[in-house]
């Protein structure tokens, strides 16, 4: 059996992942990772007893130590960001699912690139943070990047190729990231001044965490994912357009220079893109539910995103044209907006100005090394704080 570590075990796509894996049976837990989560991952390691469990929190890790030591589980549990690095470098493992949600993903993700692990990427913070360098490292370290984001998922389900860093694209006219358009799609601009978190969070079609979900609601999500395609897919940028598709059944589609469009449908589950990840270039079952045509109730409507009510779809252009350590300044910015959001502390339409007013302002580098970028997003979170205060 082929060993994984699951970087983010707790969260989201990481349960999901163990789902899936408890259905096909082909992958070994060989580690886990959380961040404070104590009684979740005690579950997982009485459930699966890796060989590590990594508790990013020093407090969080010697609480899991004691209760593991009570029941004589012998998971060794580690502590600090090094030991994510670790546990998605390690020699014995064959994938990573990298799905840790945003810059804290960056660095173990990275290591499990340069170690040339199979990844599993459902972080695209960590692509979009380090653009070129990440897929130079791919490259380098001859790591094969498979996307678990639904609609980049799609995307190479629909291409002819067997390793996205060897990408032959010249018969592509353009690529479609479909969009639900999130929970707030046909609302009048005006009430959304008075968005609640709980609101933000309640996608009409997929069940995300927190975070992922307000991204959703701003189109954040989706302004992420033309960066990351732009990358994965080596296009330009004006072969990437976003589409709204309020019932999620396409998750995205390639367009071809003689007029074919391929479309990969399924229903909104992410258990379906990461069995296809786990298993590629083979096929398992997932445990989602199965989509039946006969009763999507037989339309499937597209229209064009609105600037207005998604501005971070613009600006995404624009991180793409100033290139560099822009991506970082974008993204460290939102996570920012976002947490102040969560905790009830920024209005929902102000999430957009905080990032736009930060990449204004913070100066754009050349992002050919790690500490550049790394930089990069503290001053982003810097400049993003004060313009909060």
């Amino acid at each position: 059996m082929k060993k994984i570590t699951i970087l983010g075990a707790t969260g989201s796509i990481g349960l999901q992942t163990l789902e899936v894996i408890d259905l096909a049976n082909t992958q070994q837990i060989f580690a886990l990772s959380a961040n404070t989560n104590v009684e979740s991952m005690l579950r997982l390691c009485t459930k699966y007893q890796p060989r590590y469990a990594v508790m990013t929190d020093a407090n969080a890790a010697q609480r899991l130590k004691n209760l593991l030591l009570e029941q004589n589980i012998k998971t060794e549990v580690l502590s600090g960001k090094q030991a994510l690095n670790e546990i998605a470098a390690h020699q014995e493992v064959d994938t990573v699912m990298a799905g840790i949600v945003g810059s804290d993903g960056l660095a173990p993700t990275l290591a499990a690139v340069k170690a040339g692990k199979r990844v599993l990427l459902a972080n695209k913070e960590a692509l979009v943070m380090t653009g070129k360098l990440f897929m130079d490292a791919a490259r380098e370290n001859n790591a094969m990047l498979l996307p678990v984001d639904s609609e980049h998922n799609a995307i190479f389900q629909c291409l002819p190729v067997s390793q996205l860093t060897h990408l032959p694209n010249a018969t592509i006219k353009q690529i479609w990231l479909t969009a639900s358009g999130g929970p707030f799609l046909n609302s009048p601009l005006s009430a959304l001044k008075d968005v609640t978190p709980k609101e933000a969070c309640a996608h009409p079609n997929w069940a995300m965490g927190r975070k992922i979900s307000v991204d959703s609601a701003t189109m954040m999500n989706k302004a992420l994912e033309v960066i990351e395609a732009f990358w994965l897919f080596s296009l330009a940028s004006e072969q990437i357009q976003v589409v709204i598709h309020p019932q999620s059944i396409i998750h995205s589609m390639v367009e071809y220079i003689d007029g074919s469009i391929l479309a990969q449908l399924g229903y909104p589950d992410m258990r379906t893109p990461i069995a296809h990840a786990l298993a590629w270039p083979n096929r398992v079952q997932s445990g989602a539910p199965l989509l039946e045509l006969f009763k999507t109730g037989g339309r499937l409507d597209f229209s064009a995103p609105d600037d207005a009510r998604f501005p971070v779809l613009k600006l995404s252009r624009e991180v793409l044209r100033a290139g560099g350590t822009s991506g970082a300044i974008f993204n460290a910015a939102n996570e920012v907006a976002v947490a102040k959001f969560l905790n009830h502390e920024l209005a929902f339409m102000d999430i957009p100005h905080v990032i736009e007013e930060t990449l204004n302002t913070v100066a754009i580098e050349s992002a050919n090394d790690l500490e550049v970028i790394i930089a990069a997003d503290q001053k982003a979170r810097w400049q993003a704080q004060r313009v909060l205060s």
